[in-house]
């Protein structure tokens, strides 16, 4: 099934769910940020998760046919960025999240209503 730009925040969402990512955050930026429509913010537990998280995204969106045009972070595992145009998502570690709020940087942006499946997509 081709899923549109304005699904794959919660496909996006629903993959860093099941791979037990948290804090899991879609602000809606369209009329606020010139770069993307939509910011994802979520965290892993430790570099190494959040590298699996991003691996998953890049995974969960290949299978729709979707490339990231921009993956920073990958080495360190601290913060990774993935650019998909109409989504930008920021995974962090805790401690680097805490660090940059991020969040606080689109005080006007609309949160989005992520409706995740909490038993999983099956």
């Amino acid at each position: 099934m081709k899923k549109k730009p304005s699904d794959w925040t919660h496909l996006i969402a629903q993959t860093i769910h099941e791979k037990k990512g948290e804090n899991i955050i879609a602000i809606d930026v369209r009329g606020i940020s010139s770069i993307t429509d939509t910011i994802l913010i979520a965290e892993g537990n430790v570099d190494r998760h959040v590298i699996a998280l991003a691996k998953g995204i890049e995974d969960t969106m290949r299978e729709i046919g979707q490339k990231p045009s921009q993956v920073d972070g990958m080495q360190n595992g601290d913060w990774i960025v993935l650019d998909y145009f109409q989504i930008v998502i920021h995974l962090f570690t805790p401690e680097m999240r805490e660090k940059y709020q991020l969040e606080r940087l689109w005080p006007d942006g609309k949160v989005i209503d992520l409706d995740l499946n909490l038993q999983g997509m099956k």
